[in-house]
């Protein structure tokens, strides 16, 4: 029999989506295309957040960024209050659905040069995945590999003892 060492994803598998959704404040922050970006800007404040989905009939619409405020709305020199959601939102949103993984959330990220992903299951966003969440979970598991390596090497030492 020939030994083959895991990968340390399959020592210690990352959680799905849905897990890492869990462990975050429950609820989708959101508004409405036909809102303004002064309201779009009070949500991101008030939620101390950066980033927003725009649903349209409960159905994912868009997203919009503080990024879309400052590349968008202050070069064209309109107000706030003047400016609707819908003009300033980014329309083709990159999503992922909860049966992906983490490594496709992060080359996902890493490939159109965003920090967040909506999840969305049958055309309902469950929650917003972020870098930091990614972050997060990439510490954790590796903290749970350190684990395991040094409790499968303890195994090993006093086995051999």
């Amino acid at each position: 029999m020939i030994w083959r060492m895991k990968t340390p994803d399959e020592t210690v598998p990352f959680r799905t989506l849905l897990q890492i959704l869990a462990a975050k404040p429950a609820g989708v922050f959101s508004v409405s295309p036909t809102d303004t970006a002064r309201a779009a800007l009070e949500v991101m404040a008030e939620r101390r957040v950066g980033f927003l989905v725009v649903l349209e009939g409960g159905r994912l619409a868009g997203v919009i960024s503080e990024r879309d405020y400052t590349r968008k709305l202050v070069p064209s020199g309109r107000s706030a209050e003047q400016a609707r959601v819908a003009e300033l939102m980014t329309r083709e949103v990159i999503s992922v659905t909860p049966a992906q993984h983490f490594r496709d959330c992060v080359r996902l990220m890493d490939s159109h040069g965003i920090r967040h992903l909506p999840v969305v299951d049958g055309g309902r966003v469950l929650g917003v995945i972020s870098v930091r969440d990614l972050l997060r979970e990439a510490v954790l598991h590796h903290e749970q590999v350190m684990r395991e390596v040094e409790r499968e090497r303890l195994t090993v030492f006093n086995s051999a003892a």
